[in-house]
C-alpha cells in the first residue's frame, strides 16, 4: 500500500516537471520577445545580449501607435473586420451546412461528408491560382471583400467538419419531439440545435477567427494596397521601412497577438460556464 502511494507521488512529481520543462521550452521564445520589447534599440541588437533589459523602456510600445512611424492601428481595424466578418460568415454558413449532414437524409450524403477528409490532404497554396483567377474576374481585388471570400474558403470545411460532429451527439428524438410541437427545421436549429452546441460554435469561431487573423499567404497575394494591409502584412512591411528596430517589432509582435489570446481566454470563460445545460434541461 505504502509502496503504491509512493509510485503515485512520484508519478504525479514527474508529471508535473515534465509538463514544467515544457511549458518553460515553449514560452521561452516569447519571453525572449517580451524583454526585448522593452530594451532600448541598441540593447536589444548587443553582442552582449542579456535576458532582462538594463534599461527598461515602454517607447517601442509608444512608437507602434504612432500614425508617422507605424500605422497599427489602421492595420488592426482591417484584421478585426476581415477576422471577425470571415469568422460569422464561415460559423453561420457552416451551421446550415453541417446540420443538413447531419440531420437530413439525401442521396450523396456519405460522398459529401467522406469528401471532408481530403481538404487536409492538401496545402491552402493550391488555391491560390484559382482563387486569384475568380476574384479577379469579379474585380474584387485588392479589397478586404477578397480576403474575406478567401478565408470563408479556408475554413468552411473545417467549420462544417466540426460542427457536424457536435450535431451528431443531439439525440433525434429532440427533434421528433419539436416537429410534434409544431417546430419547423428552421426553428429546431435555431430554438435546439444552436443552444446545445454553443460549446462547438464558440470553439469553430475561434479557430476561424485565429485563421483570418494570422493569415499572410492570401493577404500577400490579394492586397496591394497599404490601406488594406492587415496585420501580417503591417508588421513585414515595417521590416523594409527606416522605422525598423528590434524592439518595436517584438512590442508591435506581442500587441498583435493580444486579441487571439483573449479570445481563447474568453471563449474557455463560456464552454466552462455549462451554456448548454439550459437546452439540455429543457
Amino acid at each position: 500500500m505504502a509502496s503504491t502511494k509512493k509510485n503515485r507521488a512520484v508519478k504525479k512529481v514527474s508529471f508535473y516537471i515534465g509538463l514544467i520543462a515544457l511549458l518553460a521550452v515553449s514560452l521561452f521564445p516569447f519571453f525572449i520577445m517580451l524583454m526585448t520589447s522593452f530594451k532600448t534599440s541598441r540593447e536589444a541588437v548587443s553582442t552582449t545580449p542579456t535576458f532582462f533589459p538594463e534599461k527598461w523602456t515602454f517607447q517601442h510600445y509608444i512608437d507602434i501607435f504612432n500614425p508617422d512611424i507605424f500605422p497599427y492601428l489602421a492595420y488592426f481595424k482591417n484584421s478585426l473586420f476581415v477576422s471577425l466578418t470571415a469568422s460569422i460568415l464561415s460559423v453561420a454558413i457552416g451551421i446550415f451546412g453541417a446540420y443538413a449532414l447531419s440531420k437530413l437524409k439525401f442521396k450523396g450524403r456519405v460522398t459529401i461528408n467522406a469528401s471532408f477528409y481530403t481538404v487536409y490532404m492538401f496545402s491552402g497554396i493550391l488555391l491560390v491560382v484559382p482563387l486569384f483567377k475568380i476574384i479577379s474576374g469579379l474585380g474584387l481585388y485588392d479589397t478586404k471583400t477578397s480576403l474575406i471570400i478567401t478565408m470563408i474558403v479556408q475554413t468552411l470545411p473545417t467549420a462544417i467538419f466540426m460542427l457536424k460532429s457536435y450535431f451528431d451527439t443531439i439525440p433525434d428524438d429532440l427533434e421528433e419531439a419539436a416537429m410534434i410541437d409544431g417546430l419547423n427545421r428552421i426553428q429546431i436549429i435555431f430554438y435546439i440545435i444552436i443552444p446545445l452546441s454553443i460549446s462547438g460554435i464558440i470553439s469553430v469561431f475561434v479557430y476561424s477567427f485565429m485563421i483570418a487573423w494570422n493569415d499572410y499567404l492570401f493577404a500577400s497575394i490579394f492586397l496591394s494596397d497599404s490601406a488594406n494591409f492587415t496585420l501580417p502584412i503591417g508588421l513585414n512591411s515595417l521590416f523594409s521601412t527606416p522605422d525598423y528596430v528590434w524592439g518595436r517589432m517584438m512590442a508591435a509582435s506581442l500587441v498583435t497577438a493580444l486579441p487571439v489570446v483573449i479570445m481563447y481566454a474568453i471563449s474557455e470563460h463560456f464552454i466552462k460556464g455549462n451554456l448548454t445545460e439550459g437546452g439540455v434541461k429543457g
